[in-house]
């Protein structure tokens, strides 16, 4: 038996988290993600992906955990600071048969983040 890809963790690296940036600091998002990067090992937990811009740039940041057969959840409120968090639920995702979390069962820190779940929009080729 094959052993299904991880999770696919995608963050808006250029999410402003709704405000304006001085020149030269770096997006909200850009810190989010490279903090998540920073953590990531060889282990598989998550695949990291950067997007520009989620359109959720008030709730933001933002980031979304999709994977094959599974709901996908869009994430919002998200500070560099819960990159160890956001790495502890996409483990718990990927061992959930359709993805569902609890909040019960996430870290505190990301216990209201979910703004929505998309269902699985894999297609028949």
């Amino acid at each position: 038996m094959t052993e299904s890809p991880p999770p696919r963790l995608i963050v808006c690296t250029t999410c402003r988290a709704g405000r304006d940036l001085p020149d030269g600091e770096p997006p909200a998002g850009a810190l989010l993600f490279s903090a998540i990067a920073g953590l990531l090992t060889a282990d598989g937990t998550a695949e990291l992906q950067g997007a520009t811009c989620m359109a959720n740039c008030e709730r933001g940041c933002s980031a979304a955990l999709a994977m094959s057969g599974k709901w996908t959840y869009v994430l919002g409120n998200l500070r560099p600071e819960h990159a160890a968090d956001l790495l502890t639920y996409a483990r718990a995702y990927a061992a959930s048969p359709t993805g569902t979390v609890m909040p019960s069962r996430r870290p505190a820190s990301l216990a209201r983040v979910v703004l929505a779940r998309v269902p699985n929009l894999e297609f028949a080729a």
